[in-house]
């Protein structure tokens, strides 16, 4: 079945998005995104109040540029109190798009939809595709296991060729980009394009500290772990001295409480709280608390660089 492309989709010149990265992704970093033609997207939780986050909607609406697009990330479950309120706010503002991660997407597309914005829907899997493409998703962005953060557990070729096999819904692969070739390869398996996270963390726009930028230069994929010590879920981080030294499975104590089903939710939250703490200051200050979080497409980082020679790179 012949699909849209991204380009066509997002009226963009390459088949790239910007990933939404937690503390990092910026209007800066969008904005030149857009002046190179790609597409860009900004979790709503960097944004403290809903005041910030509609001053960045209507910034990004005055710098878009033809050829370009931007968008917004939204956590769409409990976790996210402010949910609601986010998408109201974006809704009224306006995007191109709108990526979902975590929980019913539903009431995002319903909404989305109804003022003319795109709603492409995170999946590790052929099931949650499918439930996705029947609440009316338009595209789905395959997380594989090569993607930073929290990741899925399929590789990008079967995880491709599975979504496309069982799919009407374009996809959009996310996760082991960090050059041309790599954007080369998972196009050939069928993806319409690809969503890029962890080669713009050393940007000059990004919106964390030198040392970390610095860290994606210096580490390569050799140097990336799973840790369950952020938010309980298994997430991939550089692997520094301080991760080395507070090990990357949970406490025994946690262990325990986590198959209590009654203290489970609680147990997740506070280590949650306690994770995202620890990735907040290492991202925005130098500490021996090293805590950074990112994919294995780091290998591909040589030299801090402004978002437009990133860009470059990738479609060179």
């Amino acid at each position: 079945m012949s699909k849209v492309s991204l380009q066509e989709l997002l009226h963009i010149k390459h088949p790239i998005i910007m990933a939404p990265m937690f503390l990092v992704s910026n209007v800066a970093m969008v904005t030149e995104g857009m002046k190179q033609g790609i597409a860009a997207c900004i979790p709503a939780l960097n944004y403290r109040t809903l005041e910030e986050l509609r001053e960045a909607c209507k910034q990004l609406k005055a710098a878009k540029i033809e050829g370009g697009a931007y968008g917004f990330n939204l956590i769409v479950n409990k976790s996210n109190p402010k949910f609601k309120a986010q998408l109201e706010v974006i809704c009224e503002e306006g995007a191109d798009f709108i990526i979902t991660s975590l929980g019913n997407p539903k009431e995002t597309i319903d909404a989305a939809h109804k003022v003319g914005i795109k709603v492409f829907c995170d999946v590790v899997d052929l099931p949650m595709s499918k439930k996705v493409e029947g609440l009316g998703a338009d595209a789905l962005i395959a997380v594989n296991n090569e993607a930073g953060g929290h990741r899925g557990n399929i590789d990008p070729k079967a995880l491709i060729e599975n979504l496309n096999k069982n799919c009407s819904l374009p996809v959009i692969s996310a996760g082991g980009v960090g050059c041309k070739e790599d954007i080369d390869k998972v196009l050939s398996y069928g993806a319409i394009g690809v969503s890029v996270g962890s080669p713009f963390i050393a940007s000059e726009e990004a919106s964390v500290s030198q040392e970390y930028k610095q860290a994606c230069v210096d580490y390569g994929a050799d140097d990336i772990v799973m840790t369950e010590r952020i938010s309980g879920t298994p997430c991939t981080v550089i692997k520094t001295p301080y991760v080395e030294k507070i090990g990357t499975k949970t406490s025994w104590l946690e262990t325990v409480l986590n198959k209590n089903k009654k203290l489970k939710k609680w147990v997740k939250m506070v280590r949650f709280m306690i994770g995202m703490k620890a990735v907040a200051n290492a991202a925005n200050k130098a500490t021996y608390k090293t805590v950074w979080v990112a994919g294995p497409s780091i290998e591909h980082t040589k030299a801090i660089l402004p978002v437009k020679d990133i860009v470059r790179k990738l479609v060179a």
